[in-house]
Order: structure tokens, then C-alpha cells, then sequence
């Protein structure tokens, strides 16, 4: 099962007089990634670099900001997908302090800045969250509020028309057991709408 993290952590490296401030914490996307390293250049505006590796939504991205191809983002990202994680942006902030590490350096002050963070970090197991909208008689919306109840399920909305309909979020693993709770007890008088109606 993936993890993400619970809170940022951070870990502080002098390598060859270079500092790698390294950075490891939950994001949502892309975006919200993107805000994050903005912030961080504009933190440390003395800084040579700032890379940053993403695992998050399904989607991976490494960048290296000016260090030579492969050394930085890269290796970060190896970090990343070797302990499972998944929502998980990592960064490393390099003052440069006039000695050059050469390529193998660099992959090993970047990894290690990565590691030593993620070695503090209190991780968390990912559980994903399903939509899923059902149609049903009226007869049957007293059951199957409470089958949802049972199953952690998040209602939503619920729209009341020639039938019921049910608009309701539950943790990915609870989904196969309520889904054939709810098709027994509707003995084909439930209906599943797809796509499902998503929360506003």
C-alpha cells in the first residue's frame, strides 16, 4: 500500500563546503508543488539551485534547475519511489561553496538530502476516497443510508425524484463489500450512475 507523510521534514547537509537543505512533505499535485518550490526560490535567493522530485496524483517529475542532467531531480525521485510514497514532493536547496562534487557527488549529496529527511519523516498509509452515485427506490433509501453509515461512507447529496439518488464518498477498500450489500438488497432495483456525481 502506497504511504504519503503526515507533516514536512527537512534535513541539513554541508558536503565539500556545499549546504543541501533538503525538504520532504505532502502535496496534492502538480500545482500545488509548483507553489512550494516558488516559495523556496524566493526563501533563498542566494541559492544555486533548487531541484525537486514529485510523486503525486499518479504523476512523477524530476528537475535538475541547472545542475548537470540526471544528478539531481533523478536520483531524488529513486528516493521517493523506493520507500512507496505517493503525495510526496521532495526538494533540496544547494548553496554552492566553490568545490565541485562531480557527477557522483552530486547524486549522493541529493539522494542523501532526500534520505536523511525521509529517515525523521512519520509516514502514513494513502487510502484512496471513491465517488460513486446510485439510483434506488424509495423503498430501499432507508437501507441503504444505513449501509453506508456501516461503511464509513460520506454522503453527499441526495436527490429525491421518480427515485432515490445517492451521491456518497467511502475509503477504496470498503467499496466491494458495500457494493454487494447494496446490489443484494436492491435485487436489481438498484442502478449505478456513471460517472458518478462528484461533491461540490
Amino acid at each position: 500500500m502506497p504511504l504519503s507523510l503526515l507533516h514536512p521534514v527537512t534535513s541539513d547537509l554541508t558536503i565539500k563546503k556545499s549546504r543541501f537543505i533538503g525538504c520532504v512533505q505532502p502535496v496534492a499535485d502538480r500545482a500545488a508543488a509548483q507553489v512550494v518550490v516558488a516559495r523556496l526560490r524566493a526563501e533563498h535567493p542566494g541559492a544555486a539551485h533548487v531541484c525537486w522530485a514529485l510523486l503525486a496524483g499518479g504523476q512523477s517529475a524530476a528537475h535538475d534547475d541547472g545542475e548537470p542532467g540526471g544528478t539531481a531531480g533523478r536520483p531524488m525521485l529513486e528516493v521517493l519511489r523506493h520507500q512507496d510514497l505517493e503525495g510526496v514532493l521532495a526538494t533540496v536547496v544547494r548553496y554552492f561553496g566553490g568545490v565541485k562534487l562531480g557527477a557522483d557527488g552530486l547524486v549522493r549529496a541529493y539522494t542523501d538530502a532526500v534520505a536523511q529527511a525521509l529517515l525523521n519523516a512519520p509516514k502514513i498509509p494513502l487510502v484512496r476516497t471513491l465517488h460513486r452515485t446510485c439510483r434506488l427506490p424509495y423503498a430501499l433509501e432507508g437501507l441503504a443510508r444505513r449501509e453506508l453509515q456501516q461503511a464509513g461512507a460520506t454522503l453527499h447529496q441526495a436527490e429525491h425524484d421518480a427515485v432515490v439518488q445517492l451521491s456518497f464518498s467511502l475509503p477504496e477498500p470498503a467499496w466491494p463489500a458495500l457494493r454487494a450489500r447494496l446490489e443484494e438488497a436492491g435485487q436489481g432495483a438498484l442502478q449505478w450512475v456513471e460517472p458518478p456525481v462528484a461533491p461540490a
